[in-house]
């Protein structure tokens, strides 16, 4: 396996004084809990967080054709990702970590609730993945020069979109990819997301605040002031005949690339 461990990256990851005295806090405590009481059930695609393991393959499939494009790697190999770096934000329990770990990735998992980072290391060591995890506030974890960063469903959670999106970017390479993708604020995704499925027990009560879903042309004015650019957005639409799948309806989720701004 040449997954790195903790070690290898340890002397890139160190925070400054200045980054974990000055950086804006992203985090929500009150977001970090509820997600943090669910940490037992993550892996159960019967359990609360069962949507995400419908969710998971159409990301999947977004970002590794995002990746042999990018990198330009062979659509037919099974470990594009090997000899580069992966950060997934907003990890929870791994389940966007595995698979780039999987795919040949060094991998780094940073979570804002500490439950969802022990149930993380749990899971990979009992799949003999070595995947560094981490607590803690992106800003203040020093962490950079990464060749993919992903932070996917978590921008409709922070305290601070500009700061967050900032702190991503400065994990990201000069030549680097971002994954991105969140709930689209309109009718659709009040009544689908907020509504039907939290009413239906699909996702637990009170897990969206639908104003806070930014809508995609504010996404793209928020990664500019971060010094991102945004790629054109893919839609994660659901029919009841197709389940959750890409398409170009935004009108639910979207999920779209980003890169640092020339």
């Amino acid at each position: 396996m040449d997954n790195a461990t903790a070690s290898d990256v340890a002397p890139e990851t160190t925070p400054s004084a200045a980054a974990t005295s000055a950086a804006p806090a992203t985090i929500r405590p009150e977001e970090a809990e509820r997600f943090g009481a669910l940490a037992a059930e993550w892996w159960d695609p019967k359990g609360t967080s069962g949507m995400l393991h419908k969710l998971n393959p159409v990301r999947l499939g977004f970002i590794r054709e995002a990746i042999d494009s990018h990198f330009a790697s062979d659509s037919q190999g099974i470990r594009p990702l090997a000899g580069r770096r992966a950060l997934d934000v907003g990890c929870g329990a791994g389940l966007l970590c595995e698979p780039l770990a999987r795919l040949g990735a060094a991998v780094t998992g940073v979570d804002a609730a500490a439950e969802n980072i022990a149930a993380a290391a749990a899971h990979a060591a009992a799949g003999g993945l070595a995947i560094d995890y981490r607590h803690g506030e992106i800003s203040t974890l020093g962490l950079t020069g990464y060749d993919l960063v992903c932070s996917l469903e978590v921008i409709e959670h922070v305290a601070d979109k500009t700061a967050f999106l900032k702190a991503l970017a400065d994990t990201l390479a000069d030549d680097g990819l971002m994954v991105l993708s969140c709930p689209n604020r309109t009718a659709v995704s009040r009544l689908l997301l907020v509504e039907a499925a939290e009413r239906l027990g699909k996702l637990p009560r009170g897990m969206h605040d639908w104003s806070a879903f930014p809508t995609p042309e504010e996404l793209a004015d928020l990664a500019a002031e971060a010094g991102l650019e945004l790629g054109t957005p893919r839609g994660i639409a659901w029919r009841p005949s197709k389940g959750l799948h890409l398409s170009d309806d935004l009108s639910l989720n979207f999920i779209v690339t980003a890169r640092k701004a020339r």
